[in-house]
């Protein structure tokens, strides 16, 4: 078999992997890569894009995007934020429209799986981020944000955003007024602020930023959001437009060799408050150790703290703490560097997107 073939196989296989874990979860699209998975033309569409970024979702995204420019297009009708009563996944024409879409527009599916890469802006995940910022702010008080992978910068709105807390009788604690809303039920006593964390500063760092001003790339983001998670997709559309009324900044850079100007940029009245929300599993083993050792020097330097939602099978390179029951699940970790001293709390287990969070 030639190369060329073995990457084929590859492709085939994600896609086949793909439509069995997520079968229950993202009906349309389970059912779109199983039939990506047995049309050969369909799957080597993937091999157009950079070996980094063969992944289903690119090519899932690059479809939803075109979706989304042209809602009228008969492909249209199976996708549960486009159409009010869509059809149903194991429809079989569901086969026929996905192929004459992608047919028809190959050079424009073409131009984004060699161009694009997925990014998700998951603002669910402050509601993760906000108990932390929480215990920090009552230590500190004002808090400087910079959030690592930033991609659009609305993780950086994370005090601008309503939190409705449920823990597992119902009851709701409430952070926050926003026409922007976030639900996360809990378990174990999660530390709910009681008033919003001063946030006074904020800055994100991403090697390709997405200009949430500009239509065509915010529509990236809400093209990677999978079109069967209906609540996630109205949400971060009110959250481009939230972010529309002051644009948060972010720059081009990367973890490791912006992270100190981006601090510097914060003054010294202000505590640095770094993030990342499932970010560092896209890095190399190497970058991590290098990431983690620019932390350390900073830290040995300013009080800074640092809160991370990853995933410790993904990052065995950084203080991580795993779940014995579960290892594949997303920890919240709080470090602190408090006169060149690093602590590390690893508080919570959470959902990947933040819906819930069980507080340790």
């Amino acid at each position: 078999m030639t190369s060329i073939g073995k990457e084929s196989g590859d492709v085939e296989h994600s896609f086949h992997e793909f439509a069995d874990t997520w079968r229950t979860r993202a009906p349309l699209y389970s059912a779109i890569a199983s039939i990506v998975a047995h049309d050969p033309h369909l799957a080597g569409l993937l091999l157009r894009a950079p070996d980094t970024q063969r992944l289903p979702v690119l090519l899932f995204a690059s479809v939803h995007d075109l979706l989304l420019g042209d809602p009228t297009a008969e492909l249209a009708r199976w996708y549960p934020n486009l159409d009010d009563e869509p059809r149903s996944p194991a429809d079989p024409a569901l086969a026929t429209a996905f192929r004459s879409f992608v047919h028809d527009h190959d050079e424009l599916v073409t131009q984004r799986l060699q161009s694009r890469s997925t990014q998700t802006n998951e603002i669910g995940r402050c509601g993760l981020l906000l108990p932390a910022f929480g215990l920090i702010g009552d230590e500190v008080g004002s808090i400087g944000h910079l959030d690592i992978g930033a991609s659009g910068g609305l993780n950086l709105l994370l005090d601008r955003y309503e939190y409705h807390y449920i823990d597992r009788d119902g009851v709701t604690s409430t952070v926050g007024s926003s026409p922007v809303t976030i639900p996360i039920t809990t378990r174990g006593e999660v530390p709910v602020p009681d008033l919003m964390p001063i946030v006074s500063s904020r800055l994100g760092v991403d090697r390709h930023p997405v200009d949430v001003m500009n239509a065509g790339e915010a529509r990236w983001l809400e093209a990677c959001v999978w079109p069967d998670h209906l609540e996630r997709f109205e949400r971060l559309s009110a959250a481009i437009e939230l972010a529309r009324t002051e644009p948060p900044e972010v720059l081009v850079g990367d973890a490791v060799t912006s992270l100190r100007r981006a601090i510097e940029r914060f003054g010294d009245d202000v505590h640095p408050v770094v993030t990342n929300t499932w970010v560092l599993n896209y890095l190399t083993a190497q970058e991590r150790i290098d990431y983690l050792a620019e932390l350390d020097a900073i830290g040995a330097e300013r009080d800074i703290s640092w809160v991370y939602a990853e995933a410790p099978i993904l990052v065995p390179e950084l203080p991580s703490e795993p779940d014995p029951s579960n290892p594949d699940l997303t920890v919240l970790s709080l470090a602190r560097w408090r006169s060149g001293v690093r602590s590390v709390e690893h508080v919570a287990t959470c959902h990947p997107h933040g819906r819930s969070i069980h507080w340790r």
